[in-house]
């Protein structure tokens, strides 16, 4: 017998369907379609456009939590690994979204030649680097602060490496993670122009999707065409919201680290259903049973408990695996070298220097002035569940907003006023990247155990004590996440907005991302190459000398014991 909620849920599956079929028809089409269907800037498009753009950022996001499982914890588990993979990390994380499509677009549109699924593939791939990055760091650093009592109870009741990942590591980070997907979903609208609208050299791809219909209203000045793109993604952001990200929410709650019952917990009417509906347990049943059976696989004859590697063991492993590192770092490092000394001089290295320093000083400003609005902010909402549900979808949709769409107002003012766009411009690279500080701070105070509160309001803390014994100690790790994070994507968001036109109207500030953006349109990958290699080099040089000692340093001090 079917109730409402079987209704419900049969509903909800069937669209699923719908929305998987109807955004994935076109895989397989000859590439001479989209020349022979471009893109249009009528409305009545928009919806099409919106489920394809959206199946290639799920897509991404799918492969973006299957890295974050794998490297993350690869990371956090081994020094050895460790000492590698995070640098590697703050270098991918540097490298601009035109950079990856640049050299990539090739390899793709190889693996399917003539059809639209080369594309298809490069323009995930361009999608999958701009949530992937901020999810592993998340991940990374929510590994390397669990508990200590949770971890002590994982060796009392002898979990295999395998069973505690999935029954302590992972359920203690889901929460922030789930944060982090939600603003990494919601970041990589704000290259999904890039990402669509390929153009290196003379190459050109457009692919259907709000990204290339935001390109093309923006070539052709068309304030009209923009206001339906808003309003499409809004939409669109409020659909996965309530069907995908609230539900994690929700179920997340479960997870958070506190022995005393905290506020009112999330709710959301799609968990509702699926929990109360028995044709979904008729349907995952199976699975369910599959899944505990590959959880419990053989874990009570591996008893050792998961620690990481002590520091000076294996001397001759650990010797092996420098000499293996310090090989490839020197054979990767003759390749570029070469491959950029071919048509570089020293003056072009010494101009791409000094254009790095110049967006090295605005993003070092901005930075700033983004952590003294929103951590305070961030506190405040993170210590409210109650407004943190009204405040998540609101951000959402302000991170999903892509700086292109200010391209009007902003060159339309400093053209009007003759203002200076290497300072006017600056803004616009912060407007996606800042929330990466607001949804980590939010999370981190999210996490503040209901007891550390409850101790704190009766031994009547209050005001400055108030930030710098509690609030401050439980965020800074998030902080500090966020902080690295939104560093570098202000990096990558220096080619879109260094770089802004409206119409025949065009301003450039000078700095790398501009230099690197004005390459990629030449299709001199020299110079590519050697602004990329630039802005990994400041990105590196800034982790390394700052925020990883300030990680440490917040890991260290203010770890939850």
């Amino acid at each position: 017998m079917f109730t409402r909620w079987d209704v419900i849920a049969l509903l909800l599956i069937l669209g699923l369907l719908v929305f998987f079929s109807e955004a994935s028809r076109h895989l397989l089409q000859p590439l001479a379609e989209l020349r022979l269907k471009p893109v249009s800037l009528d409305p009545a498009n928009l919806p099409e456009y919106a489920a394809r753009t959206t199946l290639r950022m799920l897509i991404a996001m799918a492969l973006s939590l299957l890295f974050t499982f794998t490297y993350a914890t690869l990371a956090a588990k081994s020094r050895r690994a460790e000492r590698l993979l995070v640098p590697l990390l703050d270098i991918l994380q540097s490298v601009p979204i035109l950079g990856f499509i640049s050299i990539t677009v090739v390899f793709f549109m190889a693996l399917a030649p003539g059809r639209v699924l080369g594309a298809e593939f490069a323009a995930i791939f361009a999608i999958f680097t701009s949530q992937a990055w901020n999810m592993a760091f998340s991940f990374y650093q929510s590994l390397r602060t669990v508990p200590t009592e949770l971890v002590e109870a994982s060796q009392n009741f002898r979990l295999s490496p395998w069973m505690r990942f999935w029954r302590v590591d992972v359920p203690f980070a889901t929460p922030q993670l789930i944060w982090n997907m939600m603003l990494s979903m919601s970041g990589s609208w704000f290259f999904v122009v890039a990402s669509e609208a390929i153009s290196v050299g003379n190459t050109t791809i457009t692919l259907p999707g709000v990204g290339s219909y935001i390109a093309l209203a923006i070539e052709h000045k068309d304030l009209v065409a923009v206001g339906y793109a808003i309003l499409t993604m809004l939409i669109v952001i409020l659909i996965y919201d309530q069907v995908i990200f609230r539900p994690l929410v929700a179920w997340a709650d479960r997870f958070r680290f506190e022995q005393e019952p905290g506020g009112i917990p999330p709710q959301s009417w799609v968990l509702t259903v699926l929990r109360r509906s028995r044709l979904v347990d008729r349907l995952t049943a199976p699975l369910a049973s599959v899944w505990r059976h590959v959880l419990l696989a053989r874990w009570s004859k591996r008893a050792a408990p998961v620690m990481r590697e002590p520091p000076k063991q294996h001397g001759w492993i650990t010797f092996q695996w420098a000499i293996i590192v310090t090989a490839l770092a020197a054979v990767a490092l003759w390749q570029v070298g070469r491959f950029v000394i071919e048509d570089i001089t020293p003056s072009d290295i010494a101009t791409a220097l000094l254009l790095g320093l110049a967006t090295l000083t605005r993003i070092v400003v901005l930075i700033a002035v983004a952590s003294v609005i929103w951590v305070p902010i961030g506190v405040w909402v993170g210590t409210r569940p109650h407004v943190a549900n009204i405040v998540q979808p609101v951000a959402q949709f302000l991170a999903a907003f892509p700086a292109n769409l200010l391209f009007p107002i902003a060159v339309s003012l400093i053209v009007m006023f003759k203002l200076n766009p290497d300072i006017w411009l600056s803004p616009l690279m912060i407007l996606g990247t800042q929330w990466y500080i607001l949804f980590n701070v939010v999370a981190g105070a999210m996490a503040i155990p209901a007891e550390l509160r409850s101790a704190g309001a009766n031994f009547r803390v209050r005001g400055w004590l108030w930030w710098r014994r509690i609030a401050i100690p439980a965020v800074l790790p998030y902080y500090v996440t966020g902080a690295i994070t939104a560093s570098g994507g202000s990096w990558n968001a220096s080619i879109v907005a260094e770089v802004a036109s409206w119409g025949n109207d065009r301003l450039v500030a000078q700095g790398l991302g501009a230099y690197i953006a004005e390459q990629t349109d030449a299709g001199d990958f020299h110079r590519i190459v050697l602004g990329i290699a630039v802005m990994s080099l400041f990105v590196v040089l800034i982790n390394r000398t700052f925020w990883r000692p300030l990680y440490l340093y917040a890991e260290r001090k203010f770890r939850l014991d």
